[in-house]
């Protein structure tokens, strides 16, 4: 659905030129929701407007659909744009408008008779659970309505992608919540494709199949978003996961500390007693952690084994046949 190839952004600024992306390329495919993640300053928006060319690269090839952007005509282009919605951080309503009058706005621009409009506009407001507010104007709504009105107006035209800038962080972790499971919902009823840039990882935990990080313009990571979380070494995984905290404690003589990160089935294996009762050791749980991310479980554990040298050897042999050891530190003796 998306692929840029090489994309770059330089801006002209006070005399002198500010690198915004770095030979970016990246690929989302058809129905996926695909996240970008990066800190203030990395170039998210920059390349979330380089998708629908609100921003024209400097270099690079943008394909939405298909189709090279780039090479496009105005009125080409003004037809593309009508398949690919936008939704923003700070909602980008029309105060003076009613919620169905915003909803209605692209609609009219794209010439639908009224009838066609009254029954569209029907549609998507129960689709988003906004019946009841059609004649209600955007000061009178919360923040999570607004934005329940802004993702229906980015609906109206029917695309086959959405544009998600940000659209979650200035609500409350309740609100974000409901925004984050009416793009999925949305995503799997109509197979639409959804692009979303965040600073806040648990948007991408709770909502993308797949994931980009940014840092200061440049991609330095992407792929499905459970892969990279249960594989120590990533750039997600360091980002989601801190390095365990353990304090001045020493490891316990003879033993091996380990930690583990678990995904998918190994998350629901009973490991640590399959290790007791198999090799005849003591695994002392330090920390751990086990969540859900999307349909998938992904943890981690910290844990010291203890027993006779030859039965911790075979244990830790164990764990790495299983792809799961990862050795911290080891007391000899």
């Amino acid at each position: 659905m998306i692929e840029l190839r090489g994309v770059g952004k330089v801006y002209a600024q006070g005399g002198r030129e500010v690198v915004a992306l770095q030979d970016v390329s990246l690929r989302v495919e058809p129905g996926e929701v695909f996240g970008v993640l990066g800190q203030s300053g990395a170039g998210k928006s920059t390349l979330i407007r380089c998708v629908n060319l609100l921003e024209r690269p400097t270099s690079g090839r943008v394909r939405v659909n298909g189709k090279e952007l780039l090479s496009m005509r105005p009125e080409e282009l003004r037809l593309a744009r009508q398949g690919i919605g936008m939704i923003f951080q700070h909602f980008n309503l029309f105060s003076s408008q009613t919620v169905a009058g915003n909803v209605a706005y692209p609609l009219e621009v794209a010439g639908l008779s009224k009838a066609e409009i009254r029954e569209r506009v029907a549609e998507l407001l129960a689709l988003v659970g906004l019946s009841d507010k059609a004649d209600a104007h955007p000061s009178q709504l919360s923040g999570g309505q607004k934005q329940r009105v802004g993702i229906a107006r980015a609906l109206a035209p029917r695309p086959r992608l959405l544009l998600s800038d940000e659209a979650t962080s200035s609500l409350d972790p309740e609100t974000t919540r409901a925004v984050l499971s009416l793009l999925r919902d949305i995503n799997q009823r109509l197979g639409l494709t959804i692009l979303l840039i965040t600073h806040q990882m648990e948007v991408v935990k709770a909502i993308c199949d797949s994931v980009a990080v940014l840092e200061q313009g440049r991609l330095v990571e992407q792929g499905k978003v459970v892969d990279l979380l249960a594989r120590p070494g990533t750039r997600l995984h360091e980002l989601c996961y801190p390095p365990f905290v353990t304090g001045e404690s020493a490891v316990l003589r003879g033993g091996q500390r380990v930690e583990l990160s678990l995904s998918g089935e190994h998350s629901t294996r009973p490991i640590l007693s399959t290790l007791a009762r198999r090799f005849d050791v003591d695994a002392h749980l330090l920390e751990g952690s086990l969540e859900r991310v999307g349909e998938t479980r992904v943890g981690r554990l910290l844990f010291e084994l203890t027993g006779a040298p030859d039965a911790v050897s075979q244990a830790l042999a164990f764990l790495r046949q299983e792809g799961l050891t990862r050795e911290e530190a080891a007391h000899v003796g």
